[in-house]
């Protein structure tokens, strides 16, 4: 599931996975083979999802790449004409797909909610990216923009609660929980308010969800953020995405060393620098927490729309044991540079490491993004209760 991209694929047989050892168990999955396509329907090179598929190139560019006749193209008549195969790449993988339309089901309380002409992508190949992504992003593609043409009220408003990180399977106990439209629950549960905060529209990536960064407080003191990630400009670039589908939250590099250089300002003086652990997991700073008791100022997000979002330690300082000559107890920050700011694109990205132990919600009718603090297993529990 991810909101940093557009497009529903899945592996289809006969499928290819390059540099996909140890991505994932298929013993984990139920259905891990890759499926065999019997009742779909191949996307013709004429249809809009044809086109949104293809970075919105004309039907008639793609009728001709599908070798429609130039009679035909004239006259549209190219329906017996399929879309051609598109490319889609993501920061870790990428893959090569055709588009199909297919009835989903998608099992609810009551009824089961049916999608007629669900289109999909079937992938015979991909890098490292061997089971398949619900595309949750903006675009007319993804899984809620499809509902959204069903069922408005299920479509137009989602959220998740991500449980804790714990690189340590056994320790995961319950799933996080996806939720596709509202819910009510019960008050007693004592659940806190969304902080929202505007979703910006970007005319270049306009899939992407988009906010506005003001700054970020590491303990008492605030640091004001760049321009470039309070807004997005005509081209397209600047703003933080909200992204489920990237681990580590990105800054642009002249924030990012402030940020981790008033982080060490409070730290440096109380731990000694883990400069080998750094080295070798690309984290920085890392301290050695050997005097016991994480002494850690608080961090604070500072969003538009005047949202601040308290950040959990474990969210953005990660503890673990370092398996060196000694084993020492290690704490690292979990921010990474993304690069300067003149590069295109988005500048910054809000990763899931940042996101667990909220639920995120996204609005799509008021174009607003929340968080509210959650014990994600218990809202997996009480959700399945009701």
């Amino acid at each position: 599931m991810d909101t940093g991209s557009d497009v529903v694929w899945l592996p289809c047989h006969p499928f290819d996975c390059i540099l996909c050892e140890g991505k994932y168990n298929p013993t984990t999955i139920p259905n891990p083979n890759p499926i065999n396509l019997t009742t779909a329907t191949p996307v013709t090179c004429k249809s809009r999802a044809c086109s949104a598929v293809h970075h919105s190139l004309p039907s008639s560019d793609l009728c001709t790449i599908a070798k429609c006749p130039l009679e035909d193209i004239e006259i549209s008549d190219c329906n017996k004409y399929t879309c051609p195969p598109f490319y889609y790449a993501y920061g870790d993988g990428s893959f090569i797909g055709k588009l199909y339309c297919d009835e989903l089901s998608i099992p609810m309380s009551s009824p089961t909610l049916i999608l007629n002409n669900f289109t999909f992508g079937c992938a015979h190949s991909a890098l490292g990216e061997p089971i398949g992504v619900a595309g949750f992003g903006r675009g007319t593609l993804s899984l809620p923009a499809q509902l959204a043409n069903n069922s408005p009220e299920i479509g137009n408003y989602f959220s998740y609660c991500l449980v804790s990180h714990s690189f340590d399977t056994p320790r995961v106990h319950r799933p996080s929980p996806l939720i596709l439209g509202r819910y009510t629950m019960d008050e007693k549960i004592g659940y806190t308010d969304y902080g929202y905060t505007p979703m910006l529209e970007n005319p270049k990536h306009p899939y992407f969800y988009c906010v506005g960064l003001e700054g970020m407080s590491i303990g008492k003191t605030r640091i004001p953020a760049p321009a470039s990630l309070r807004r997005v400009d005509g081209r397209g670039n600047g703003g933080m995405v909200v992204d489920s589908g990237t681990t580590f939250t990105m800054l642009p590099l002249r924030f990012y060393e402030t940020v981790v250089k008033e982080f060490d300002k409070r730290v440096g003086p109380v731990y000694k620098r883990a400069n080998r652990v750094e080295e070798r997991t690309g984290l920085s700073p890392c301290y050695y927490l050997d005097k016991g008791g994480s002494n850690v100022p608080q961090l604070l997000l500072h969003f538009g729309g005047n949202s601040s979002v308290v950040m959990p330690k474990r969210n953005y300082f990660y503890e673990f044991l370092d398996d060196g000559k000694v084993k020492r107890k290690v704490g690292c920050v979990m921010l990474m540079n993304g690069g300067d700011e003149e590069e295109s694109g988005p500048s910054g990205i809000l990763g899931n490491y940042f996101q667990q132990g909220f639920e995120v919600v996204y609005d799509l009718e008021k174009k607003r993004v929340g968080f509210a603090k959650r014990k994600c297993a218990s809202l997996w529990d009480n959700l399945n209760q009701h």
